[in-house]
């Protein structure tokens, strides 16, 4: 049953949410609807099919996440929302926040992309899942295979559209549609909506309500673009010099290859620059990694091609540089769109040599807006200090975004799963039998191979720890340690 949340100063409190979902918010920062949250919250809750265009950095993932947490079933063990996604960063991205925003609900969302071994997340899926979370060719996967069931989904996103069919996922996204109820509820977002949209959205979705949200301009006022004439002998030097001078709290650096990016990357840091870099041509865990650590500040650049960065969310970037100037207005466009994102200001440098100054100018007539252009700074002119001073900042990792969600909840491992038959009720009932713990104490279990992983929520954690020390979970005392979110 929805109620009503009574927080001072928080207007989610127009929407019908359960209380758990009013104090997650709460937790997480979210006090005023975005624009697009204002406008999809109300239809998606309301069952209506959705076709939304708005940019990223506007809060669309938390558009749908919110009333589709609102809307799951706990009880229910099939899953009953598919999201799919383009990439398997947005996949994990975007995993992470319906997770937290479903966490006082207890859902559980596993994410299955490639790169990753399939027959891990065969065994996940094996388990109760309430929100998939996935990339179009490894979802086709799983349904060919079985081990995603469909039977019970109520609700499909399809994000980030336009980049979605540009990496040629039509057919998969087609198919998926094809597996799924008669009666489903489909939510669409794109930043762009053209005819390959249109003819998707006509098919599967005719009585959608369209949700426009057109900028004002191409670009956010609040973002200040530069233009730096660079000789190419001099362009990295002259990098050097501007983010010296700039010092900024968190960069992003673009590159137009992936060779590029390695140099830039080794340059960098063997001048004592804390940085990391995003191509396609690394491991999927490594490139997780480092979206991970530039997103809590471990280090403040990150130097990215345009596909690897293309949708990543990632808070307070205060600069944009393009080291490449990019070969296409609408690429310009997606690169600085990265920083000044929900009202905030920022800032864009271009480094442009003599080769690039007709794609400036295409850019320009774009956006209609004349670059500013600026001289280098001269390295004797500029407080180098202060730069280094930051750097050596940059290994202070700041809080993530599910921390504060996070902070009364222990999650602990058991010796014993599938091998030894271990099931939740066995957990369940072993934890229930303890005083002052009862089932709104306890939060996810998931059952591994050799291990079960459960959560103990409300702060009982340590009592919990100490008490199945001796308490026997199925008949016997097993192993029963502290760890870190396996989930």
């Amino acid at each position: 049953m929805s109620s009503y949340c009574d927080t001072n100063n928080n207007t989610f409190q127009q929407y019908p949410l359960s209380t758990e979902l009013f104090e997650t918010l709460a937790q997480l920062g979210f006090h005023n609807p975005t624009e697009i949250q204002q406008e999809v919250i109300p239809l998606i809750l309301d069952g209506k099919d959705v076709i939304a265009k708005s940019q990223t950095g506007t809060g669309k993932t938390a558009a749908f996440a919110i009333p589709i947490c609102e809307k799951i079933n706990w009880e229910e063990n099939y899953p009953q929302a598919l999201i799919l996604e383009p990439t398997r960063e947005l996949s994990v991205q975007v995993q992470d926040e319906i997770f937290y925003i479903g966490r006082k609900k207890r859902l559980k969302v596993p994410a299955i992309f490639g790169g990753f071994p399939i027959d891990k997340q065969i065994q996940t899926l094996k388990q109760k899942s309430h929100i998939v979370v996935g990339t179009p060719g490894r979802v086709m996967d799983h349904i060919r295979r079985g081990s995603l069931k469909l039977q019970e989904i109520k609700y499909l996103v399809i994000d980030e559209a336009d980049l979605m069919l540009d990496m040629g996922f039509a057919e998969e996204v087609n198919e998926i549609i094809t597996y799924l109820p008669e009666s489903k509820q489909i939510m669409l977002f794109s930043a762009t909506i053209d005819n390959r949209i249109e003819g998707l959205t006509k098919m599967y979705m005719p009585e959608a309500i369209p949700v426009i949200l057109e900028s004002k301009t191409a670009i956010a006022t609040e973002i200040k673009q530069v233009v730096y004439e660079v000789e190419t002998e001099d362009k990295y030097q002259s990098l050097l010099r501007i983010l010296i001078q700039e010092n900024p709290d968190s960069c992003m650096i673009f590159c137009a290859t992936r060779e590029m990016v390695n140099v830039l990357y080794q340059k960098l840091r063997r001048d004592k620059v804390s940085c990391g870099m995003l191509h396609g041509e690394m491991e999927q865990s490594e490139r997780l990694k480092m979206i991970d650590y530039f997103r809590i500040k471990r280090y403040r650049y990150l130097i990215a091609t345009d596909v690897a960065a293309r949708g990543i969310d990632v808070d307070n970037i205060s600069l944009v540089v393009n080291y490449d100037f990019p070969t296409g207005k609408e690429t310009y466009l997606h690169r600085v769109g990265r920083t000044g994102r929900n009202g905030k200001s920022g800032k864009a440098i271009s480094l442009v040599c003599e080769d690039e100054k007709k794609m400036q100018r295409q850019v320009e007539a774009y956006i209609n807006i004349m670059l500013t252009t600026a001289k280098c700074p001269d390295r004797d002119k500029i407080n180098e200090k202060s730069f280094w001073d930051k750097q050596k900042q940059s290994d202070v990792p700041q809080k993530r975004k599910g921390d504060a969600v996070n902070h009364h909840i222990t999650r602990l491992s058991i010796g014993g799963g599938k091998k030894s038959k271990m099931r939740a009720g066995d957990v369940v009932g072993a934890l229930c039998n303890l005083e002052q713990l009862d089932s709104d104490d306890i939060g996810i279990i998931d059952i591994r191979e050799s291990l079960t992983y459960v959560e103990i929520l409300n702060g009982k954690g340590p009592m919990v720890l100490a008490a199945l020390q001796e308490q026997p979970i199925k008949g016997k005392i097993r192993k029963v340690r502290k760890t870190r979110n396996p989930f």
